[in-house]
């Protein structure tokens, strides 16, 4: 699914160059479920943006799903977006005042798919997720953790090889936090591969592999037991 060869990212500030990734590499598998974990400007969100097609390394290469997608140019990143990776965010990303269905559906819009299909597709997805009697209501009118289910069901409705989910339970209680990777184990058990970036140790013990980054660097990377 994901091969990552010395992948280093540098940023140009006036006349300084900031490493923010030094030629990390790494694999993942179809199917696995993995957290990468670090602190604040421990470099994870480069690597995110990275993995996500966001932006483009400095050096090294990645390659998703067996193309090599480092040396892409925008148009090329933007059709690898929007066709094989799904975005899951702390903030939900959601359009406020459209109806949960049309969040869903809207994906399916820029990619040319007819109305009909769109419906039933975000619906069956909508219904995956528990969230079938909420189909017209505004991301407003339910709680954070079924906008998340909304932000999650959205990420899947372009059937993507992956699943990247940026501190996909930063701004839940506790509670709601277990419900939502409870639903990531759901859908992991039935073939998607999804990466979690987080700084939570919590969450990540609940995966399958713990990637560390620190200061821009591969520290360790751990499978978890149990």
């Amino acid at each position: 699914m994901i091969e990552v060869r010395n992948l280093s990212k540098v940023y140009q500030s006036g006349e300084i160059a900031v490493e923010a990734l030094k030629k990390i590499s790494f694999t993942i598998e179809d199917g696995e479920m993995v957290a990468i974990v670090g602190p604040s400007g421990s470099g994870k969100s480069t690597l995110m943006n990275l993995l996500g097609c966001l932006d483009t390394p400095t050096s090294g290469s990645y390659f998703l799903d067996s193309t090599d997608v480092s040396k892409a140019n925008d148009d090329e990143l933007a059709e690898v977006r929007n066709n094989k990776i799904g975005f899951v965010f702390q903030k939900f990303n959601l359009l406020a005042r459209d109806s949960i269905l049309h969040n869903v559906e809207t994906p399916l819009i820029y990619a040319g798919i007819k109305k009909k299909e769109r419906k039933e597709r975000a619906t069956s997805l909508l219904n995956k997720v528990g969230l079938a009697d909420r189909l017209d209501h505004n991301p407003n009118e339910v709680s954070g953790g079924q906008r998340q289910r909304v932000a999650i069901a959205r990420a899947l409705v372009n059937n993507p090889s992956l699943i990247l989910a940026d501190e996909p339970t930063g701004n839940l209680d506790s509670k709601t936090e277990a419900e939502i990777i409870d639903l990531f184990h759901e859908l992991n058990s039935q073939g998607h591969t999804i990466v979690i970036v987080t700084h939570s140790e919590k969450v990540a013990q609940q995966t399958n592999r713990i990637i560390h980054i620190l200061d821009g660097e591969l520290v360790k990377d751990e499978v978890v037991l149990g």
